[in-house]
């Protein structure tokens, strides 16, 4: 059984944009022969729930740089919790990025001290989107305003006991998760499910690295967003 695992902005979302057209016809395919596709992203439940009814997706999906993972009731045979958690909770994250910010000295500008139109400007959001954005449970985004002062805002963070990744447009605070956490744990549901299961993943940034090592076919989308994605998925689909 193929399982596709892949992240969203930059890979399977176009990055300006945010448009998956180009990816339409391997997306068509996989409804149509019911393979899996789940979604593993640094975006919120709210963001991804949103995407899944536009793009017609059932699967699992994961949020927040492995914060979380959620599973459709009945998805499985067996009983399975509907959501497992990783992440450490968002307000300590929060409270951790703005202590570490201060004792380091180094000026952050993070998204719980963002508006809903700041939010909307630096990711090229609409006002309804952005609030979806900062719906957050498990990661925190932000931007370094002194970057060389970053090594010592990143070693205040580990004495906080939180690590810090770097997606697409924005450095991440999190806890002891990551992607490859939450699809090591979907993985497991999967195969006990249907045996052996051939993977596929697709991503674009550094916080993309965990889960590709698991992948049977990582795949590194680089500045062709869902172009390349619907290349490599069609290419596993249809061999040559």
């Amino acid at each position: 059984m193929l399982v596709v695992f892949t992240d969203l902005d930059g890979t399977l979302l176009d990055e300006e944009t945010y448009s998956w057209e180009a990816a339409e016809p391997a997306l068509a395919i996989l409804r149509e022969r019911g393979i899996p596709w789940v979604m593993v992203t640094s975006k919120t439940r709210a963001e991804v729930e949103v995407l899944r009814e536009r793009m017609g997706n059932r699967h699992p999906f994961i949020v927040e740089n492995g914060g979380a993972a959620f599973i459709p009731s009945g998805y499985f045979a067996f009983p399975v919790a509907e959501v497992l958690e990783f992440g450490t909770p968002y307000a300590v994250i929060a409270a951790a990025l703005d202590e570490a910010s201060l004792a380091s000295g180094c000026r952050v500008q993070a998204f719980h001290s963002m508006s809903d139109t700041e939010v909307a400007d630096a990711c090229a959001l609409s006002i309804d989107d952005a609030r979806l954005a900062r719906q957050r449970g498990y990661d925190e985004p932000f931007t370094v305003m002194d970057v060389e002062k970053t090594g010592a805002l990143v070693a205040e963070l580990e004495r906080r006991g939180l690590r810090w990744t770097r997606g697409g447009r924005f450095h991440h605070a999190l806890g002891n998760n990551d992607k490859g956490v939450a699809v090591t744990a979907l993985l497991e549901l999967f195969r006990r499910a249907h045996g052996d299961v051939e993977t596929i993943g697709l991503g674009d940034s550094p916080n993309d690295a965990e889960f590709l090592r698991l992948m049977d076919t990582p795949v590194l989308v680089t500045g062709r967003g869902p172009r390349a994605w619907n290349e490599a998925v069609i290419s596993k689909m249809v061999p040559d």
